[in-house]
């Protein structure tokens, strides 16, 4: 699956029209079980087999973070180890009702490799991340709304819908200025605040090289709705 990932988000680099990717799992049942037990095994006491399958889940982590378009997660169930790492990676995270989320690496005697130790601290904090890692245990949608690791916890059936059309929304607006945004926000979190800033005010300088700008300036002062060619 993460080799397929790969490549599926290699290939969407040239779709210039591209305006938002919606990353669900097949079902009702998980949106991603996590990383394949039996592989962790295989492994043994090879430290370079287990590098490389860590280098291998964060490079499809990066990739996504960084692919230039939101990524919206669907999370349909469960979110569990590398399955929850996946879900960190995307930049909107949308639950189901009966979603559940954990990094139980500490029980196989590991710990999360794909990202996790970092996103999620990142996003919820030291302590919360902590107490999820250390105890490998399971967090529901409702708590993962309430820490901060879901923008929104739905219904089962209104999932997809939900998500499309959150993507629907993104993609009426700017492509370059959401580009910028999700970079300023990316690089930015692993910044200096001053460097932050400098970061910020070189992406919005940028813009005004662009006609979205004019186009989003003049449709505002003439009360119609702008069309963004991303140019």
């Amino acid at each position: 699956m993460i080799l397929a990932l790969t490549e599926i988000f290699i290939s969407l680099t040239t779709e210039s029209d591209l305006r938002a990717i919606v990353l669900t799992g097949t079902g009702d049942k998980a949106f991603c079980a996590g990383t394949e037990i039996a592989e962790l095994s295989a492994a043994g006491t090879d430290s370079a087999k287990a590098r490389e399958l860590s280098e291998r889940g964060q490079a499809l982590c990066n990739q996504i973070e960084r692919c230039g378009v939101p990524v919206i997660a669907a999370i349909n169930g469960i979110a569990a180890g590398g399955g929850c790492e996946l879900a960190l990676a995307c930049h909107l995270r949308i639950a189901s009702e009966n979603a559940q989320f954990s990094l139980p690496e500490t029980k196989l005697g590991v710990i999360p490799a794909y990202g996790g130790t970092q996103r999620l601290a990142r996003e919820i904090g030291h302590g919360r991340a902590s107490d999820i890692m250390l105890s490998g245990r399971t967090i529901n949608a409702t708590e993962a709304l309430e820490f901060g690791l879901v923008n929104y916890v739905v219904s089962p059936a209104d999932l997809l819908l939900h998500a499309r059309a959150l993507a629907q929304e993104i993609a009426q607006l700017a492509p370059l200025a959401i580009r910028a945004c999700l970079e300023a926000v990316t690089r930015g979190t692993d910044l200096p605040l001053a460097e932050g800033l400098a970061l910020e005010t070189k992406l919005f300088a940028s813009l005004f090289a662009t006609e979205d700008v004019r186009e989003g300036t003049s449709a505002f002062l003439e009360k119609r709705k702008p069309v963004f060619k991303g140019k």
